[in-house]
C-alpha cells in the first residue's frame, strides 16, 4: 500500500488538466468523457445489481491464472467481497461506459468479466455490439451470467476459461474489426503484451484499448511503458487506474497524463 501511494504521488505531481491541452483531440476526450459528470440511464439498474451483489454471502471457490489479488484474498471468498473490492467501482465503469457510448464500436472485448458489472457498463453503451468478455474463474462467471439475465443485457457472450486458451481461439472467429477492448485480467508483464499483440492485427485506426491498474505493481508499470513505446501506438492518456491507447494515423506519438478534477472520477 506504501508503494501503491507513492506511484499515486508521483503521478499527481506529473498529471495535468484541460489547461495546455493542444490536441483537439485529446481536449474534447478530456472535457466531454473523461470529465463528464451527468448520469446515463442504465447506470440506476446497474447499481441496484452492485448493491444486491454486495449484500450476497454466498462463497465462491475463486480459480485465478493472473497475478493475484493486492488484498490478498484467498481461494475461496464471499460474493460481497469481491463486488466491494474486484469489481471496478462505479466512476470507472461509468467512464467506460461513456467512452463506448462515444465510440460507438460494433465489437466489444473484456478480459477479466469478474461479477459482470463492468460488462454491463460496456454491454449497455453499446447495445448494438457484440461483446465479448472472458473469465477465468467458472463459479464467478456463474454470477456474472446472473447479472447479465437480471440486467436483461442480450448483447453479451461470456467465454469462460484461461484467457491464453481462450483469447487466441476467439479472435480467430472474429468477422468484424476489434473497435474496443478493455484488459482487466493477469496483471503481470509478460501476459499484457502478449494480449496486447495478438489483439493488435484486429485492431483499426479508430480502435481504442483501454488497459486496467496500469500503476497497479512496478511490473504493470513497466508494461505500461511497453504499450506506450509500441510502434503501433500513437497516443496514450494516463489517468492512473486505467491507461487509454489510440492507433490515430498520421499523428505523432503523444503521451498524456491527466488528472480527473471535480467529480470526474467520482461518484
Amino acid at each position: 500500500m506504501i508503494a501503491q501511494a507513492f506511484r499515486y504521488i508521483r503521478y499527481w505531481l506529473r498529471s495535468g488538466n484541460a489547461h495546455g491541452l493542444h490536441s483537439p483531440f485529446v481536449f474534447s476526450l478530456y472535457l466531454d468523457v473523461i470529465c463528464h459528470t451527468g448520469a446515463f440511464y442504465p447506470f440506476h439498474n446497474i447499481e441496484l445489481r452492485r448493491a444486491a451483489l454486495r449484500r450476497d454471502t454466498r462463497r465462491l471457490r475463486i480459480t485465478d491464472y493472473g497475478a493475484g489479488s493486492q488484498t490478498g484474498a484467498g481461494r475461496e471468498r464471499a460474493v460481497r467481497d469481491v463486488a466491494r473490492h474486484a469489481a471496478k467501482p462505479p466512476r470507472l465503469a461509468q467512464l467506460l461506459f461513456r467512452l463506448v457510448n462515444q465510440r460507438r464500436p460494433r465489437t466489444v472485448l473484456e478480459l477479466g468479466t469478474s461479477l459482470g458489472l463492468t460488462t454491463a457498463y460496456l454491454a449497455s453503451a453499446a447495445t448494438q455490439a457484440r461483446v465479448l468478455t472472458f473469465e477465468g474463474c467458472p463459479e464467478t462467471a456463474a454470477v456474472a451470467r446472473e447479472t447479465f439475465e437480471k440486467l436483461e443485457l442480450r448483447n453479451v457472450e461470456l467465454i469462460e476459461g484461461n484467457f491464453d486458451e481462450t483469447l487466441p481461439a476467439a479472435l480467430a472467429q472474429l468477422t468484424e474489426p476489434l473497435d474496443f477492448a478493455f484488459f482487466d485480467g493477469n496483471h503481470r508483464y509478460e501476459p499484457t503484451l502478449r494480449y496486447l499483440e495478438q489483439c493488435l492485427p484486429h485492431a483499426t485506426a479508430d480502435s481504442v484499448f483501454v488497459f486496467d491498474d496500469i500503476h497497479w505493481s512496478a511490473e504493470m508499470e513497466q508494461a505500461w511503458e511497453a504499450i506506450k513505446a509500441h510502434p503501433a501506438v500513437t497516443l496514450t492518456v494516463d489517468l492512473f487506474f486505467i491507461g487509454l491507447v489510440f492507433f490515430r494515423q498520421n499523428a505523432p506519438k503523444q503521451h498524456f497524463t491527466l488528472r480527473i478534477e471535480g467529480r470526474g472520477l467520482g461518484v
